[in-house]
């Protein structure tokens, strides 16, 4: 995927600066309705944070107010929606997501029905400074608390000051240290493409009806983030995937053809070596009538 130099910068400087605790994703969508926050950053004793990038600069906003910014491009005036606008939509969003599931809300005290971690949201201005910023007239627009600009992004930027900034995107600081259950609880209500489909080992799954009544299964089967990040990182070409019995292979390709039907109006052929392996690769795919009739799903011999 193609980022821009600012998205770039950025991040660089969220993997320099973070410590490897943090979960980090960018431009993945989010939830059924495929939201594109341009940054998640998780977290799990702080907090889930949600970062808007622009890359503009001071002489090419034209008119900004609270939401919609006018911006002189290449291809003449454009407007847009106000970032920190569009970053708050997303968190709430995604707040309103995880918070129907009981597992990731808190039980009890101040922030009972609440979710377990504080979530943000904010806004990084990768060509504008602090200086130049806090002396436009951005600030009447935007919360200053709630802007990374592109002094404090920089290679020598203190990691502890960097980190600061982002936690200072949320207004709380509540609850506990997630634990390894609860993040897969978040990642599987987030990213629906990287869940095990049920349907894979047995006849039980929800249907889809009932999945968007949220009847969450006691235990979530969702790939693991090492699975997960292959999955993601796989590219264009032709890949390699080897590994032990059990370890996943046959996941990453189902997961590879639906990627594929999702960025692509191809017809895709997904071949395997016997019946039933294909006839369950099949289960899974016709789950989504929009992509079935483009991928096929047979074993070699047929």
């Amino acid at each position: 995927m193609r980022m821009t130099p600012g998205e770039r910068r950025l991040a660089q400087r969220l993997e320099e600066k973070l410590e490897s605790d943090y979960l980090l994703w960018y431009d993945v969508p989010v939830g059924k309705k495929q939201l594109h926050p341009d940054f998640i950053v998780l977290y799990p004793s702080r907090g889930l944070f949600i970062l808007e990038v622009k890359d503009w600069k001071l002489n090419t906003i034209q008119s900004i107010n609270p939401s919609t910014v006018t911006l002189l491009t290449e291809d003449g005036i454009k407007e847009v929606k106000h970032p920190l606008q569009q970053a708050r939509d997303y968190a709430l969003a995604v707040n309103k997501m995880l918070e129907k599931d009981p597992a990731l809300v808190q039980q009890e005290g101040n922030y009972q029905g609440k979710l377990v971690i504080p979530y943000g949201y904010g806004v990084v201005f990768t060509n504008i400074t602090r200086k130049d910023f806090e002396q436009s007239e951005l600030p009447t627009v935007f919360e200053s608390h709630l802007v990374i600009c592109k002094d404090e992004m920089l290679p020598s930027t203190d990691a502890g000051e960097f980190q600061q900034r982002l936690w200072d995107l949320s207004a709380y600081q509540f609850g506990k240290t997630l634990t390894s259950s609860q993040i897969d609880r978040i990642r599987w209500h987030l990213f629906p493409g990287v869940r095990i489909n049920t349907k894979f080992e047995s006849d039980t799954a929800a249907t889809e009806e009932e999945s968007s009544q949220l009847q969450i299964p006691d235990i979530l089967k969702i790939m693991d983030l090492q699975q997960e990040q292959l999955a993601r990182s796989l590219g264009d070409g032709h890949r390699v995937i080897h590994g032990v019995a059990g370890s996943g292979k046959t996941m990453i390709l189902a997961y590879r053809c639906q990627h594929l039907a999702q960025v692509s109006n191809k017809p895709i052929l997904v071949l395997c070596f016997n019946v039933s392996l294909a006839a369950k690769l099949r289960q899974v795919v016709q789950e989504d009538p929009n992509k079935i009739s483009r991928i096929k799903v047979r074993h070699f011999h047929g």
